[in-house]
């Protein structure tokens, strides 16, 4: 019996009400959208800040231990080879490796999608209510 009073009430309130309750309930969901697509940017972000830190660490790493590497396969192919086409021989290697590894990452980045999909969709349909709301 409540629920019917409640429901009678509800269906006697004006357009004016019915306008203001549209209007708080409208501002209540854009400000959760804008919370949602902060939330999701933030994630990306964070996703990507982190594998540019691998990327950054990881090659500083390498780079030492490719030094090292280099200099004993050099000094190794000395013995069969000038010393000067072995360096040459090395750097070219190393080279052509270093090429595919920065590409691979730089591939990678470029893939990473930082537009908030969710965020996206739920305005889509957060104004297909409002549209629906309003006929």
């Amino acid at each position: 019996m409540a629920q019917t009073q409640m429901q009678i009430q509800k269906d006697e309130r004006s357009l004016g009400d019915l306008f203001s309750e549209l209007a708080a309930e409208t501002g209540t969901l854009v400000r959760q959208e804008v919370a949602l697509a902060q939330a999701e940017i933030s994630t990306k972000a964070t996703r990507v800040g982190k594998q540019v830190g691998y990327l950054a660490v990881g090659g500083a790493i390498g780079y030492a231990a490719m030094l090292a590497i280099m200099a004993g396969i050099i000094i190794a192919l000395s013995h069969f080879i000038p010393a000067w086409a072995a360096a040459l021989l090395v750097g070219a290697v190393v080279g052509i490796v270093s090429f595919f590894l920065i590409s691979s990452a730089i591939s990678r980045l470029k893939n990473t999608n930082l537009k908030p999909e969710e965020s996206v969709e739920s305005i889509k349909e957060d104004a297909q209510w409002l549209k629906n709301q309003l006929s």
